[in-house]
């Protein structure tokens, strides 16, 4: 397993560098991803226009900051992703807000088809669902705890909405940004301090 986090770690992009890479590719016309479509492209546009917002809006709450502040040691954050996932859009820059919070937090994201060893080993119910956010003790590589694709509500939204309806489709997608939107991020600040806590307690 060390061996596919190094690798993943030598892949990986900065949160600007991201960004930076996802908008090259829209801007001849593709997206992240061994698989290219317009539907993926148009994805892909719609999540710049969201993470350009959310850069601007999202703030980390006083809690959080104060235990994001007080870690104990250093950590390596490392997120996999793609530029056409919503969630991933909606996410990522929160995550990212709160890695600058502590120097003790180092960010790192990889995309998901470009590393396929690593997903593997962080499946959700046997899919290869994102954003997921792998914690790393930066001293040894040690994987403390991982977390994703969705905070907990978003995660019951979907499920609900898949029994109803017996599928996900373009509705439930957009009841799913506007549970994002009502959130403001607190669901995913919260629920990643808590596993902090709960594996250093």
């Amino acid at each position: 397993m060390i061996n596919t986090i190094q690798n993943a770690l030598e892949n990986s992009f900065s949160y600007a560098n991201y960004r930076k890479h996802v908008a090259q590719l829209i801007a001849i016309g593709q997206s992240t991803g061994h698989t290219q479509s317009e539907n993926l492209l148009h994805y892909s546009e719609l999540n710049e226009t969201r993470m350009n917002r959310l850069e601007k809006t999202i703030a980390i709450i006083d809690e959080v900051k104060l235990k994001l502040e007080n870690l104990d040691r250093n950590y390596i954050w490392l997120v996999i992703a793609e530029g056409w996932c919503g969630d991933a859009a909606q996410i990522l820059p929160i995550i990212n807000k709160m890695s600058e919070v502590s120097e003790k937090i180092d960010l790192k994201i990889v995309l998901r088809d470009d590393n396929d060893a690593l997903m593997q080993r962080f499946l959700t119910n046997g899919g290869k669902a994102i954003p997921k956010l792998i914690m790393l003790d930066a001293e040894n590589l040690e994987i403390i705890s991982d977390w994703g694709p969705r905070p907990k509500g978003a995660k019951q939204l979907i499920s609900d909405y898949k029994l109803e309806h017996g599928v996900i489709d373009e509705t439930a997608k957009i009841e799913l940004q506007k549970w994002y939107l009502h959130d403001k991020g607190i669901s995913t600040q919260n629920e990643i301090v808590q596993m902090h806590e709960q594996v250093l307690s």
